[in-house]
């Protein structure tokens, strides 16, 4: 899962998605999605192709993931920097990730999954999860046709209710595994 803290405007969310399936969706199959007004979240199933090693000289052993990460954090800033007429860093170095497969309690996947579909709720962003179009929500519950999103793959691995999505989506999260994930 990763998540980075800056601030996107509403105007620029599409420029970043845009990126995001040029540098992330051929490279690795996306569980969920959100973004937000001051950070992201992905839930992303990597493979073989994801953790290719990229030897950089200044970065010996990157991931192809990580890189084409600090790619889009790039390509965003410099776009959004020329496009408002502002020099310097947008982002902090404040991106974390976090591997899912070695935790040992099964709801940790699917707390993440509902985290980051729920985030908007949560910020009082709208008041109802269908309102918010930057996530994958709608594409949960069948409202969008989005093509970031591995849907089948994320039926499999987090199996999840997909015929009662939306009253899932609303549950309370274990506030365990809620503590837990940062």
């Amino acid at each position: 899962m990763y998540s980075a803290n800056y601030q996107l405007s509403f105007q620029y969310y599409l420029f970043f998605l845009s990126k995001v399936k040029s540098h992330i969706v051929p490279i690795a199959d996306i569980q969920a999605w959100c973004l937000m007004p001051n950070h992201f979240h992905f839930l992303i199933a990597t493979n073989e192709k994801s953790c290719e090693p990229i030897n950089e000289r200044h970065r010996p052993n990157v991931q192809l993931l990580s890189k084409n990460i600090g790619t889009i954090l790039s390509a965003y800033t410099k776009g959004l920097n020329k496009e408002i007429g502002r020099r310097g860093y947008l982002f902090s170095h404040n991106t974390k990730a976090k591997c899912l497969s070695g935790v040992n309690d099964p709801r940790y996947t699917i707390t993440c999954f509902f985290y980051i579909h729920q985030n908007p709720l949560n910020a009082r962003l709208c008041n109802d999860l269908v309102n918010w179009e930057f996530s994958s929500h709608l594409d949960f519950a069948n409202l969008r046709n989005g093509t970031i999103v591995n849907k089948k793959l994320a039926y499999e691995l987090i199996n999840f209710d997909k015929d009662n999505f939306e009253a899932q989506c609303l549950y309370s999260l274990n506030e365990k595994c809620l503590d837990s994930i940062w």
